[in-house]
């Protein structure tokens, strides 16, 4: 990711706007978690109507500019015009810079990059639905976009560039039926309707064979996968790991509301350029594809995020870095930092399910509360966990 390392020690007081960035607070770290940890800063920016935050922190003798690993955004375009315009106001002897690399010749169509509350709160159409967990290249996405263009697609995505790639790709091929959103597709699927989706394609996803609670298959995926799916609708598995078909034709078997067919080394239309490198060594192509055979009911997303007034000073004297677990969901305080101004701050915290945590802040002015980049969404062990953290912070 981008970043500047620099060496100079001149201080900036927020707010400031600097190239069309908007710099609204500095919050530094409280240091609750070790007495001898260093100075971390956290810096609140908006661009482009996209709220992040920038870490400033010390790298030996300089300093390091970068994005906050928990608010990344996308395109990365955003977060490298903040640091250069930070580091220009700054005025910052610069050792090392890696922002001019992710300049782009070709503007990606960033009215087709979704935040997650779109799905959450806007998101409509009357079009059959598909979607494509884990895109990478974007390759077989796109062809699949311009084979059927009356079905809107999905695409789900974590890893940056390829996303910035598919962008390009998108006003390249002046594809319009592709919407593309950087979320974990576990947590993606209970925001989307039920009884909508035609198809979902899960190829060649990480087997996390060392670490499977990671993995994208599990029970609760395969429940929310058949409630979106319209009856007869699919949701296909392509990999080259043996154990990961294994894994996923246990946890398919025996359904009462789906069947499933097995292909190997079947030819698709479209191939990554990994699985035709895959092909040629001999390597065997595993397909599991399970057919929804039920319907189900609208769930209701609404709840009330709010916190009321809380006490930040109390906070500071009972916060502890021991996770708070319950029987299905946990709280960590991850870290606080503070603000100038009295009774403010930013709360750095980890909640909701353990297979599916949310790390999030919570920016608080003035003792009023809320949290920062908008509100977690309201699945049952976030829901459980805000109202937890209510009642720690009152």
């Amino acid at each position: 990711m981008p970043h500047i390392v620099f060496n100079n020690e001149k201080n900036i007081e927020t707010p400031f706007q600097r190239d069309g960035v908007s710099f609204n607070f500095c919050a530094k770290s409280f240091n609750f978690t070790k007495e001898d940890r260093r100075t971390e800063y956290k810096i609140g920016v908006n661009y482009e109507n996209k709220d992040f935050l920038l870490t400033l922190k010390d790298k030996g003798e300089n300093k390091m500019l970068k994005v906050d690993k928990v608010t990344r955004v996308t395109p990365v375009t955003l977060v490298k015009d903040a640091l250069n315009a930070y580091s220009k106001e700054l005025d910052a002897n610069i050792v090392f810079s890696n922002t001019n690399s992710f300049s782009q010749k070709i503007e990606p169509k960033k009215e087709y990059l979704k935040d997650i509350e779109y799905f959450v709160n806007d998101f409509k159409t009357n079009k059959e639905i598909q979607i494509e967990i884990g895109f990478g290249s974007g390759r077989h996405l796109l062809h699949q976009a311009k084979k059927n263009p009356n079905v809107q697609f999905i695409g789900l995505e974590i890893h940056t560039p390829s996303i910035e790639q598919l962008l390009k790709q998108l006003k390249i091929q002046e594809i319009e039926n592709v919407l593309v959103v950087n979320y974990d597709a576990r947590l993606f699927m209970e925001f989307i309707n039920s009884n909508k989706v035609g198809k979902i394609f899960v190829h060649f996803p990480v087997p996390w064979d060392k670490k499977p609670h990671r993995r994208i298959y599990s029970n609760e995926f395969i429940d929310e996968a058949l409630r979106v799916l319209m009856p007869k609708g699919t949701l296909e598995l392509r990999t080259d790991s043996r154990k990961y078909f294994d894994y996923c034709t246990e946890l398919l078997t025996n359904l009462n509301s789906g069947r499933i067919t097995i292909d190997i080394n079947k030819d698709l239309e479209v191939s990554s350029k990994y699985e035709d490198r895959w092909k040629k060594q001999g390597k065997n192509i595993y397909d599991v594809v399970l057919e929804c055979q039920r319907e189900d009911e609208d769930i209701d997303l609404k709840h009330d995020f709010s916190f009321g007034k809380i006490n930040l000073e109390k906070f500071k004297e009972i916060i502890s870095n021991k996770p708070m677990v319950d029987e299905n969901f946990f709280i960590h305080i991850e870290d606080l930092f503070l603000l100038e101004e009295p009774n403010s701050g930013l709360i750095e915290v980890t909640f909701g399910s353990f297979n599916r945590p949310l790390s999030k802040y919570i920016y608080v002015k003035n003792n009023k509360a809320s949290y920062y980049q908008g509100t977690p969404l309201p699945t049952s062990a976030n829901i459980k966990a805000h109202e937890r953290l209510k009642e720690i912070l009152k």
